[in-house]
Parts: C-alpha cells; structure tokens; sequence
C-alpha cells in the first residue's frame, strides 16, 4: 500500500531468509540472486530474484490472505486488462521460520510512476481511468466481497467512522475540521446500488509503472475484492490535478454518490496520516494537507 525504501530486515524477513525459503521450496531457482527491490510496499516485501523473477512476502498476518486471493484471480483478471497486471508463477508454504505463505511471480519492467516521468499528466490520468473501468467490466461472479482481507475498500466508508472522528477531533484548529466534518457526512449519507463490481483497492502511484511516459503496468491486487469502486476513484486528489484531475473525472465517469465516496476515503486517509505526521514530518504532513485541501474544495465545487 503505502510505498516507501527500507534497510532490508524490515518485519524480520531479509534476502538470507529469502535466500533459504528459495532453496528449500524452489530448488531449481535456488542459485539465483536475490536483491531487496528499491521501492518497496508496506504490507509485503518484495525481492528480485534473477533477472525474470520476484519474492513478494507478506509482513504480517492481516496481509496474509492476499497470497490466496491474488494467486487465484489474477490469472483470471489480467486478459481482460488493458495493461499487464503481476502474473503469479508459485507459491511458497511457510518455513525457515517465516509464518505465512508467500508468492513468486515474474518481474515487470518499468518506473514508478511520479510526475517527472510522465509525458502528459491528462493522458496518463485517462490510461488509468481506463483500466479502472475495464476492471470494473470484469464479471465479478464469485469475486471476493470486500471485507477484512480488503481492509474494507468496497465497502461503506462508514467501516472507519470512528477512526475519522478521532481524527477530526484531534485535528481541530489546525485545519477546517467544519469542513472536513461535512465531505465525511456527505460520503456517509450515500450508498452503492448497484451490483458489486471489481475494484482494485489502491490505484495510487506506487502501483502504477510507466515506461516512456506512459502506464504500462498495475501492481499490487492485495485488496482488491468485488464490491463499491469509490475507493478507486481517490487517486483524483493524491496524484492529479488541475487538467489532469478533470481528464480523470471525464473518463473515469461515476455518479455523483461514488464521488461523494470517494471522497471520503481520501479524506479518512489523509486525516489518519495527517494525525501521525502533522508534528514529527513536515514534508509528509505537507503532502496530506495538500490532498484534504483539495478534496474541501472539490467538495465545495461539486456538493
């Protein structure tokens, strides 16, 4: 979810331990390399191995179950896809210590995205949009319903009502909180009516490569699930604005009670992160502070 770099040992798993589990499972990629990615996820940790080939290992119980899942429907979710989604290719048993099961797949090509490595911010916003909606065409017959392995992405917003308020209360006087208070009430007061459709979970740009420019690959399905696809839409104020913001829009389409939603998850987000970095991270509570001023003001525009 969250994309960051760390000393390799983080959550207690490190190349040696990699390294074992390879040997001991996968013999025949058990002289292979093994190097920690250099932008790595919060909930796995992810290594190359060789030059074709990832690791990808959860960091703790709650992200376990996304193994199964991903191992299971992304085979299925990717011809249908517009651009190349990760391609499972084993998956481990636990051992050598490491309590959960874990994954192989092959390797994707390409950066992350960031502004700077973007030829046209609308553009690459509508290739986005594009792949959302094309996930959300999938049949979703006998997906998996949003819930705990989806950390409730797909479902009602009101999961983190209480975790907001808090947020809210403790954030008082250090932003609109009146304000903030109304975009929550509002993406409270709407609910999904249609059929459940796929979403990924985290369109944000840590799991989005791009190579020349352009979106070449989606990562990271550990919760994605079939429900509400709001939360897919909260890329909106992370990533894009201004043209690019409105070229999404345009695209991506949605009714206006999904963009209530939306919002309302990209504010629960920012409001918790806000809350733990407001006083220790000024450049990360900067970036937060930025994103909820920007879904206060949408709101303003839109209702």
């Amino acid at each position: 979810m969250v994309e960051s770099t760390h000393t390799d040992g983080r959550a207690g798993i490190d190349a040696t331990l990699v390294k074992r589990l390879i040997a001991s499972q996968f013999p025949q990629w058990g002289d292979l390399p093994v190097t920690p990615v250099e932008i790595d996820g919060w909930d796995n940790r992810t290594y190359r191995l060789g030059d074709e080939l990832t690791v990808r290992l959860p960091t703790a119980e709650a992200y376990a179950p996304a193994v199964d899942k991903e191992d299971r429907w992304l085979p299925i979710l990717a011809p249908a896809l517009p651009v190349p989604i990760p391609v499972p290719v084993a998956k481990g048993a636990p051992g050598e210590g490491y309590p959960f099961s874990w994954s192989i797949r092959r390797w994707m090509d390409g950066e992350t995205a960031s502004p700077d490595r973007i030829e046209d911010m609308a553009t690459f916003a509508t290739s986005v949009a594009e792949f959302i909606l094309a996930l959300q065409r999938i049949d979703a017959t006998g997906g998996p319903p949003a819930g705990a392995h989806s950390f409730y992405r797909g479902a009602p917003p009101a999961h983190y009502d209480e975790e907001t308020r808090r947020s809210l209360t403790a954030l008082k006087g250090r932003i609109d909180t009146d304000k903030a208070a109304a975009v929550w009430d509002a993406a409270l007061e709407t609910t999904w009516d249609g059929p459940p459709v796929w979403f990924h979970g985290d369109i944000a740009s840590g799991n989005l490569l791009v190579r020349d420019g352009k979106l070449t690959a989606v990562l990271d399905f550990g919760t994605s699930g079939v429900g509400d696809p709001a939360c897919d839409l909260v890329i909106a104020w992370t990533m894009f604005s201004g043209q690019s913001r409105e070229a999404f829009r345009r695209s991506v389409g949605q009714d206006h009670a999904t963009w209530a939603r939306a919002r309302g998850w990209a504010l629960w987000k920012a409001l918790i992160t806000l809350v733990n970095d407001i006083d220790t991270d000024e450049r990360a509570a900067a970036g937060n502070r930025r994103v909820i001023d920007a879904i206060l003001a949408d709101h303003d525009r839109t209702g």
